[in-house]
């Protein structure tokens, strides 16, 4: 039978040891020896995540990668100065994040996040736009981006905003959360209120579209969205127009039909 190290067979071979290996030791000294330490691993270094900027202008793009560089975490792996050439570079790298100006040549921002998130699903789109418009954000997120930063915040939120972007979490305004959480509440479960991706629509007309769905005259309306009447019958022609019908009754069904899948 192999013989097997137990507690047990260890104490019996320490009390059978012989004595001239213990000369040097003063009488009745049988202190516990133990064995050195077994050297401990090196942590791995951090991974660093591989960032992809895209802005039209050069100075800006020095700015952002001067300082994200500077941070510890970061790689600037390319560059591209339209949207065309962010999708190029982010098809052909892909990074974990693209950090990417809104309002690009060629190919805007948020078209060239949705090639993005259609040619690399893995990667992670985040937004940056100078001016704070809501529809604008919406469209965005829409789009698939997974956050939408102002180029006024300080650099070292922009990344703690990409660090939790890379782990999995959306990064928007507190203000945009609220917008986004009125919009699921006033969402019923038969699917009215939803958005379609691709709309020819504004936020704002597909809030008046939603109430006129949901059977409110233009006075009702009006009062809804603390809207004057003159304002939600010009948003309501430019609805009927943009849908090509001419009654609101048509207006609903063609909403039905936007909100399908596919749609």
């Amino acid at each position: 039978m192999p013989r097997r190290l137990t507690a047990g067979s260890a104490y019996r071979s320490s009390q059978a040891m012989p004595d001239r290996q213990l000369k040097n030791e003063p009488p009745g000294d049988r202190r516990l020896r133990l064995a050195p330490a077994a050297p401990q691993p090196e942590a791995e270094p951090q991974k660093r995540l591989r960032v992809i900027v895209a802005d039209p202008d050069p100075l800006a793009r020095r700015v952002i990668r001067d300082a994200l560089t500077a941070e510890p975490g970061f790689v600037v792996s390319a560059e591209a100065k339209d949207g065309i050439e962010a999708v190029e570079l982010a098809t052909h790298y892909r990074p974990e994040l693209v950090l990417m100006e809104v309002g690009l040549p060629h190919l805007d921002g948020i078209s060239a996040c949705r090639e993005i998130r259609a040619r690399a699903p893995e990667v992670r789109v985040v937004m940056l736009s100078v001016p704070q418009d809501r529809d604008t954000e919406l469209r965005a997120l829409r789009a698939g981006a997974s956050g939408f930063l102002t180029k006024s915040a300080a650099i070292d939120s922009v990344g703690r905003a990409l660090r939790s972007v890379a782990s999995g979490e959306a990064a928007v305004s507190r203000s945009l959360t609220s917008h986004l959480i009125e919009i699921l509440r006033s969402t019923t479960e038969d699917g009215r209120g939803m958005r379609p991706v691709k709309s020819p629509l504004t936020t704002r007309e597909w809030e008046v579209l939603d109430l006129i769905c949901a059977g409110l005259s233009t006075r009702e309306i009006s009062g809804k969205l603390f809207l004057s009447e003159d304002t939600v019958y010009s948003h309501t022609k430019s609805i009927l127009r943009k849908l090509g019908v001419h009654s609101r009754a048509e207006a609903v069904e063609a909403a039905g039909r936007l909100r399908q899948p596919g749609g």
